[in-house]
């Protein structure tokens, strides 16, 4: 491997740190062959839900290549999002703490934009594309290709370094780099935690997720009603559920990530029981305008609302 490819791979590293992102890895563009079986059986059992997108292009949805021709290098980053600052409101509904601030979305897009711009300045003939949290790549799994780290038996990668809370970005290069060793360790153990602590029982004993019973899903992908055998467990829970990860061992030392834009907004953070419930349209708007939620409607936040106060009652 030549000098230049091994400086490259070196500098990238160094401007992804530069740039905020807390991990990165550099992983071989190869077909995950090995998963498009487990992808099938999984939306074979409906475990996929109403996300009919899942199912679709199983076999170009494990090759970069069919995404991005010419596809050699993948890399992968982590964006930690954990904060010990929560709502003050004990009995206010719950928000996933991936939701806090502005978008990830547009934020991880802006960094990755600005690592494929650094890239190229240095290999002008350097191509790439972004993706984050699309469903036209297997994030995860490349997260392990990459050296980041193992999924855990509730499917979410974990880094022994920063936990699970974090999210992922991937930019697909067209040019060869020095590649970081697959994390081929699994240290779980015999810890069922996030298992048992799984309201629903959503968690499979394969390091898979029963989208149907899943809080996450059918307070966010799940467009119409919650389930009503579903709704005792939600626990005030109306956006998203980081269960799992709370009880998870390797989250228990993690420090508050430093991305000010994940930072939850004063005003959201203070909202009381009484004015989630009166919330209306237009401060609903105003204040998740920018956020991820801004992915459900106005209505279905109000009836998952209705819904989690009526289970914590």
């Amino acid at each position: 491997m030549s000098e230049s490819i091994v400086n490259l791979s070196a500098g990238i590293k160094n401007k992804a740190s530069e740039l905020g992102f807390n991990i990165c890895g550099i992983a071989k563009s190869r077909t995950l062959e090995e998963y498009g079986p487990r992808l099938k059986a999984w939306v074979d059992e409906g475990m996929n839900d109403i996300m009919g997108y899942l199912a679709r292009d199983i076999d170009k949805r494990i090759n970069p290549e069919s995404i991005f021709p010419g596809a050699k290098s993948l890399v992968v980053t982590g964006l930690s999002y954990y904060s010990e600052i929560l709502q003050k409101d004990p009995k206010a509904p719950l928000l996933s703490r991936y939701t806090y601030g502005s978008d990830y979305h547009e934020v991880i897009q802006a960094r990755l934009e600005k690592l494929l711009a650094w890239i190229k300045s240095v290999n002008p003939e350097a191509e790439g594309k972004p993706f984050v949290d699309s469903s036209s790549i297997l994030e995860k799994p490349w997260g392990r290709e990459a050296g980041l780290g193992w999924q855990g038996r509730h499917s979410v990668l974990i880094n022994k370094e920063i936990g699970s809370f974090f999210f992922i970005g991937i930019l697909i290069l067209n040019i060869d780099l020095d590649y970081d060793h697959p994390f081929a360790e699994e240290y779980c153990g015999e810890c069922r935690l996030c298992m048992d602590a799984c309201p629903t029982g959503a968690i499979n004993d394969n390091r898979t997720i029963d989208a149907r019973r899943c809080i996450a899903n059918v307070t966010i992908e799940r467009r119409g009603p919650i389930p009503g055998e579903l709704v005792p467990f939600l626990g005030r829970r109306i956006y998203g559920c980081d269960r799992c990860q709370e009880v998870c061992p390797w989250n228990k030392k993690i420090k508050t990530g430093k991305t000010p834009e994940f930072t939850i907004d004063k005003e959201i953070a203070e909202m009381s029981e009484e004015e989630w419930r009166g919330l209306s349209n237009e401060r609903f708007t105003r204040l998740f305008g920018n956020t991820s939620m801004s992915r459900v409607k106005y209505e279905k936040l109000m009836g998952n609302i209705a819904d989690a106060l009526r289970s914590d009652g």
